[in-house]
Protein backbone atom coordinates (compact mmCIF):
# COMPACT_ATOMS: atom_id res chain seq x y z
CA UNK A 1 0.00 0.00 0.00
CA UNK A 2 1.33 2.82 -1.12
CA UNK A 3 1.91 6.21 1.58
CA UNK A 4 0.14 8.76 1.43
CA UNK A 5 1.84 12.36 0.99
CA UNK A 6 1.78 14.46 3.84
CA UNK A 7 1.15 18.01 4.08
CA UNK A 8 3.08 20.84 5.91
CA UNK A 9 1.36 23.78 5.87
CA UNK A 10 0.43 24.44 1.96
CA UNK A 11 3.36 22.08 0.53
CA UNK A 12 3.16 18.65 0.01
CA UNK A 13 6.08 16.77 0.58
CA UNK A 14 5.85 13.80 -1.75
CA UNK A 15 7.63 15.69 -4.73
CA UNK A 16 10.64 15.89 -2.93
CA UNK A 17 11.17 12.58 -1.83
CA UNK A 18 14.15 10.87 -2.88
CA UNK A 19 14.92 14.58 -4.75
CA UNK A 20 17.96 14.46 -6.91
CA UNK A 21 20.03 18.13 -8.01
CA UNK A 22 21.83 17.62 -10.75
CA UNK A 23 24.69 19.27 -12.69
CA UNK A 24 23.72 19.53 -16.06
CA UNK A 25 26.80 21.44 -17.28
CA UNK A 26 29.46 18.67 -15.76
CA UNK A 27 28.91 16.57 -18.83
CA UNK A 28 28.71 19.34 -21.64
CA UNK A 29 32.23 21.17 -20.27
CA UNK A 30 34.45 18.05 -19.40
CA UNK A 31 34.58 14.34 -20.55
CA UNK A 32 33.44 12.62 -17.68
CA UNK A 33 35.49 9.08 -16.72
CA UNK A 34 35.43 7.20 -13.01
CA UNK A 35 32.03 7.92 -11.26
CA UNK A 36 32.08 7.90 -7.22
CA UNK A 37 29.65 8.65 -4.36
CA UNK A 38 30.23 9.91 -1.15
CA UNK A 39 29.36 11.08 1.99
CA UNK A 40 29.00 15.23 2.92
CA UNK A 41 29.37 16.59 5.89
CA UNK A 42 26.34 19.06 6.97
CA UNK A 43 25.40 21.01 9.34
CA UNK A 44 21.31 20.81 10.15
CA UNK A 45 20.46 23.70 7.67
CA UNK A 46 22.13 22.55 4.66
CA UNK A 47 20.75 19.38 5.29
CA UNK A 48 17.22 20.66 5.37
CA UNK A 49 18.17 22.60 1.90
CA UNK A 50 19.55 19.79 0.37
CA UNK A 51 16.08 17.83 1.20
CA UNK A 52 14.34 20.44 0.14
CA UNK A 53 16.22 20.99 -3.29
CA UNK A 54 17.59 24.31 -2.64
CA UNK A 55 21.04 23.31 -3.75
CA UNK A 56 23.03 24.68 -6.78
CA UNK A 57 26.02 22.64 -7.82
CA UNK A 58 26.93 24.81 -11.22
CA UNK A 59 30.40 25.55 -11.51
CA UNK A 60 31.28 23.31 -8.17
CA UNK A 61 34.42 21.48 -7.79
CA UNK A 62 36.27 18.87 -5.28
CA UNK A 63 39.87 19.70 -4.24
CA UNK A 64 42.13 18.05 -2.21
CA UNK A 65 43.85 19.96 0.74
CA UNK A 66 46.13 18.78 3.25
CA UNK A 67 44.98 17.88 6.60
CA UNK A 68 47.81 19.76 8.85
CA UNK A 69 47.42 17.76 11.48
CA UNK A 70 47.57 13.99 9.90
CA UNK A 71 49.19 15.55 6.65
CA UNK A 72 46.92 13.58 4.48
CA UNK A 73 44.84 14.60 1.80
CA UNK A 74 41.45 15.31 2.64
CA UNK A 75 38.63 16.39 -0.10
CA UNK A 76 36.35 19.53 0.00
CA UNK A 77 33.39 20.91 -2.16
CA UNK A 78 34.09 24.13 -3.00
CA UNK A 79 31.59 26.67 -4.57
CA UNK A 80 27.89 24.53 -4.03
CA UNK A 81 25.59 26.94 -2.98
CA UNK A 82 23.13 26.18 -0.04
CA UNK A 83 19.78 28.53 -0.10
CA UNK A 84 19.73 28.21 3.68
CA UNK A 85 16.35 29.26 5.55
CA UNK A 86 16.78 32.24 8.26
CA UNK A 87 14.25 32.66 10.82
CA UNK A 88 13.49 36.13 10.55
CA UNK A 89 10.41 37.48 10.71
CA UNK A 90 8.89 38.41 7.94
CA UNK A 91 8.17 42.57 8.63
CA UNK A 92 11.80 42.96 9.57
CA UNK A 93 13.00 43.44 6.17
CA UNK A 94 15.77 41.40 6.10
CA UNK A 95 15.95 38.15 3.58
CA UNK A 96 14.49 35.34 4.96
CA UNK A 97 17.39 32.89 2.97
CA UNK A 98 20.73 33.42 2.52
CA UNK A 99 23.12 31.82 -0.01
CA UNK A 100 26.26 29.92 1.91
CA UNK A 101 29.06 28.46 -0.85
CA UNK A 102 31.62 27.38 1.84
CA UNK A 103 33.40 24.78 1.65
CA UNK A 104 32.41 21.35 2.62
CA UNK A 105 34.38 18.14 3.60
CA UNK A 106 33.96 15.45 1.57
CA UNK A 107 33.00 11.91 3.51
CA UNK A 108 35.09 8.64 1.27
CA UNK A 109 37.67 6.12 2.15
CA UNK A 110 41.21 6.64 2.30
CA UNK A 111 41.51 4.40 -0.75
CA UNK A 112 39.54 6.40 -3.03
CA UNK A 113 40.70 9.97 -1.53
CA UNK A 114 44.31 9.35 -2.30
CA UNK A 115 43.33 7.83 -6.29
CA UNK A 116 41.42 11.01 -6.39
CA UNK A 117 44.10 13.38 -5.00
CA UNK A 118 46.83 11.45 -7.56
CA UNK A 119 44.76 11.97 -10.40
CA UNK A 120 43.71 15.52 -9.55
CA UNK A 121 47.83 15.88 -9.35
CA UNK A 122 47.84 14.69 -13.01
CA UNK A 123 45.62 17.32 -13.88
CA UNK A 124 42.01 15.31 -14.10
CA UNK A 125 39.50 17.98 -12.29
CA UNK A 126 37.01 16.26 -10.16
CA UNK A 127 33.42 17.20 -10.43
CA UNK A 128 30.22 16.85 -8.61
CA UNK A 129 27.08 15.46 -10.66
CA UNK A 130 24.26 14.53 -9.10
CA UNK A 131 23.07 15.46 -5.07
CA UNK A 132 21.29 12.37 -3.91
CA UNK A 133 18.62 12.71 -1.17
CA UNK A 134 16.83 9.59 -0.90
CA UNK A 135 17.04 7.15 2.23
CA UNK A 136 19.11 8.50 5.57
CA UNK A 137 22.22 9.58 3.56
CA UNK A 138 22.75 12.68 1.40
CA UNK A 139 24.98 11.09 -0.90
CA UNK A 140 27.59 13.21 -3.41
CA UNK A 141 27.85 11.55 -6.69
CA UNK A 142 31.66 12.93 -7.79
CA UNK A 143 33.31 12.06 -11.38
CA UNK A 144 36.76 12.81 -12.96
CA UNK A 145 36.78 14.45 -15.91
CA UNK A 146 38.76 16.11 -18.55
CA UNK A 147 37.59 19.31 -20.01
CA UNK A 148 36.74 19.55 -23.29
CA UNK A 149 37.84 22.30 -25.89
CA UNK A 150 35.51 24.78 -27.92
CA UNK A 151 35.51 22.07 -30.87
CA UNK A 152 34.60 19.61 -28.46
CA UNK A 153 31.53 21.20 -27.16
CA UNK A 154 29.88 23.01 -30.69
CA UNK A 155 30.40 18.28 -31.71
CA UNK A 156 28.62 17.86 -29.03
CA UNK A 157 25.93 20.60 -29.72
CA UNK A 158 26.23 19.38 -33.38
CA UNK A 159 25.40 15.52 -32.25
CA UNK A 160 22.48 16.48 -29.99
CA UNK A 161 20.76 18.62 -32.56
CA UNK A 162 20.94 16.15 -35.23
CA UNK A 163 19.61 13.08 -33.34
CA UNK A 164 16.94 15.60 -32.31
CA UNK A 165 15.95 15.87 -36.04
CA UNK A 166 16.14 12.41 -36.43
CA UNK A 167 13.47 11.59 -33.64
CA UNK A 168 11.69 14.11 -34.73
CA UNK A 169 11.34 12.70 -38.25
CA UNK A 170 10.92 9.29 -37.10
CA UNK A 171 7.93 10.32 -34.91
CA UNK A 172 6.53 11.93 -37.48
CA UNK A 173 6.61 8.40 -39.77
Amino acid sequence: MAKKPTRRGHKTTANRLGAQIINRRASFDYELGDILTVGLQLTGAETKAARLGHVQLRGSYVTPKENSVTKKAELYLINASFSIATNVPKSSGEKPTTVDTRARKILAKRKEIDRLAMARASGQTIIPTKLLTNGHYIKLVIALGKGKKNYDKRASIRRRDTERDNAKFLKRL
